[in-house]
């Protein structure tokens, strides 16, 4: 009969944990790579947040000015 699988410690579950919030995981060649995963704010990606609730002049302040032009194309 098979050796029982031991249980996580609670150090080791919130490695894995944090692993998994900082990493995903893709195939590559047919081998499994751990590779960073892309900031995002409320889900979204962080420039299509920003497109989607910045205002003119924070644009503007910041120097997205092409943020700003699709912002005039679509009013």
């Amino acid at each position: 009969m098979a050796k029982p699988k031991r249980k996580l410690t609670v150090a080791e579950r919130r490695a894995r944990r944090e692993r998994k919030e900082k990493s995903m995981t893709i195939v590559v060649n047919g081998k499994q790579r751990r590779v960073p995963r892309e900031p995002t704010i409320a889900g979204l990606p962080i420039d299509e947040f920003v497109a989607q609730n910045a205002d003119p002049i924070w644009l503007h302040q910041n120097g997205m000015w092409e943020y700003l032009h699709t912002m005039d194309d679509e009013q």
